[in-house]
């Protein structure tokens, strides 16, 4: 544990009150040697010995904070410091002569300094422990705080992880003629990519792949948003680019400020494939990207249009749907993979999950989704 950036997350105001109470309780020692002379000492050498008591004490406090294990290296020094002072000081200030006999006035005096030790010692110590019952009382109320609001969030997150895995099936339908290989890996608990496979009421198959602006819970609800109406629209349109073009009108004005790319692909018998793209990265047809008119992403602009585009693959062809969490993967050097590399896997006939392992093992910094389609007949 990083006992330093703890430290650092009490609030300021705990901290001064901590401080102040060990400086109470260790100022008293001041007293207490006044005590042990007799009240011999100069009231100037008295009061600076008690501030020092405290402020000495207040420093082995935070070595020992701060340090643990390594307190040594400033409490030597320390140590070392206040035995100087001390030292110094009892040299500047001595203490007057011890009377053989007092009379009358001498031991009132005395007994005067005494009383008034012994208070200052009760009020000190009365006062440093009201200062760490404080303390620990503000800290166990906010630790109580956090910890519930961590159940809280943790739940919060559960759940957003239990809505992630609807919207990213695990588990794909069959679709004549193709097969569907599938890789997702978000970089966080919870990420921003989605895809879904949906049959169409005429048999044919639609497969949307996205990426949601940011991460996290706020991401995951997006995306659930997206993939709902998804599953409405497709219900009375099978045409991508209309679908796109609905999405794109539902999610505006409830996007606060984000977007979300998306690319829409039907698949239909003898090879046939239907695209729509909405600011999502081109599909690759046998490495080779798919040419199409530039779309703004949904949730951005209502009167966006998204053009659609047919293409024909042949027996054993592979297209591929993929997101920039891949060619972005990063390693040590702040290198990027970069699409030319990517391009070049997919050329060699790499599979979906190699290319994805690749991109993990390089040094992932986004969510990874990645699917391919081949023609088997």
């Amino acid at each position: 544990m990083n006992t330093p950036g703890l430290w650092r997350t009490i609030p300021r105001k705990s901290v001064v009150i901590f401080l102040l109470a060990v400086f109470c309780i260790f100022a008293g020692l001041g007293f207490a040697n006044d005590v042990i002379d007799m009240g011999l000492q100069p009231p100037l050498r008295f009061a600076v010995a008690v501030v020092l008591s405290g402020l000495f004490a207040v420093c082995y406090a935070a070595s020992g904070i701060f340090l643990r294990a390594r307190f040594w290296k400033a409490f030597l020094p320390l140590f070392a410091l206040e035995f100087v002072c001390m030292g110094m000081l009892g040299h500047w200030l001595p203490e007057g002569p011890r009377p053989v006999q007092m009379n009358a006035s001498e031991v009132g005096r005395l007994q005067e300094r005494l009383v008034f030790d012994g208070l200052a010692i009760i009020v000190s110590i009365c006062l440093g422990y009201v200062g760490f019952v404080y303390v620990s009382i503000s800290e166990a109320r906010r630790h109580g705080r956090a910890q519930t609001e961590k159940a809280t969030l943790e739940g919060e997150m559960a759940a957003a992880r239990e809505v992630q895995r609807v919207m990213v099936p695990e588990d794909l339908p069959r679709i004549d003629d193709y097969t569907i290989e599938s890789i997702y890996r978000p970089a966080a608990e919870v990420g921003g990519d989605f895809f879904q496979v949906v049959p169409l009421k005429s048999g044919r198959t639609l497969i949307v792949i996205g990426d949601v602006s940011g991460k996290g819970l706020r991401a995951a609800m997006i995306v659930s948003m997206i993939v709902g109406a998804l599953r409405t629209v497709s219900g009375y349109t099978e045409e991508p680019a209309e679908i796109l073009g609905e999405l794109n009108r539902r999610l505006c004005g409830r996007m606060r400020g984000g977007f979300a790319t998306c690319l829409a692909v039907r698949l239909e018998e003898k090879g046939r494939l239907s695209v729509a793209n909405a600011g999502h990265l081109p599909p690759y047809w046998d490495g080779a990207e798919v040419q199409s008119a530039g779309s703004l992403p949904l949730g951005l602009a209502e009167s966006a249009v998204y053009e659609q585009t047919s293409i024909e693959i042949q027996v054993g062809g592979v297209i591929v749907l993929l997101t920039d969490g891949i060619a972005e993967a990063q390693n040590e050097q702040r290198v990027l993979l970069g699409f030319a590399r990517v391009e070049s896997m997919l050329r060699g006939g790499a599979t979906a999950r190699s290319v994805a392992e690749l991109a993990q093992q390089y040094g992932q910094n986004d969510d990874i989704t990645i699917l391919s389609v081949a023609r088997l007949v």
